[in-house]
């Protein structure tokens, strides 16, 4: 396993990290930067608990090498989505509503949603979709890498 310094914008802010680029991008997230809202389900990329957008769009993390984002992407967790002051409205909205479950799956469906709030074009071939039928075992996004 070789280790390159890899840049990445991560919720606005540039982070360098010394990791081997063929790792997923979630360990990165959880073990070097301790963003710990995204979560590990199934480690296969269809359950969505590891949910992030990477330029708007809608990405499993546990299959996304974290090699293919160096280059100017930008990546948002949950964290990124808003403060306990200036909560995302999704997030808002579920506040407002106690529509809360056990915490395991919100963080991807609050990117997602995110995601699905406005229509943004593909900017790379390989997409998880971003709908709610993404939280069902039958319904499997690709994971072959960006290109």
């Amino acid at each position: 396993m070789s280790t390159d310094r890899l840049r990445l914008s991560v919720n606005g802010s540039v982070h360098e990290v010394d990791v081997d680029p063929d790792e997923p991008l979630l360990w990165v997230l959880r073990d070097h930067l301790e963003l710990t809202g995204i979560e590990f389900g199934c480690g296969e990329g269809v359950c969505g608990a590891c949910s992030v957008l990477v330029d708007g769009q809608v990405y499993r993390s546990c299959v996304v090498p974290v090699g293919m984002l160096t280059d100017g992407h930008e990546v948002v967790t949950i964290e990124g989505l808003g403060t306990p002051g200036q909560l995302s409205p999704l997030q808002a909205a579920v506040v407002e509503h106690t529509a809360f479950g056990c915490g395991f799956c919100p963080p991807g469906m609050f990117v997602t949603g995110d995601a699905s709030s406005e229509p943004r074009p593909p900017r790379w071939r390989w997409i998880a979709r971003a709908a709610p039928s993404t939280w069902s075992a039958r319904s499997v996004p690709s994971t072959s890498a960006p290109s």
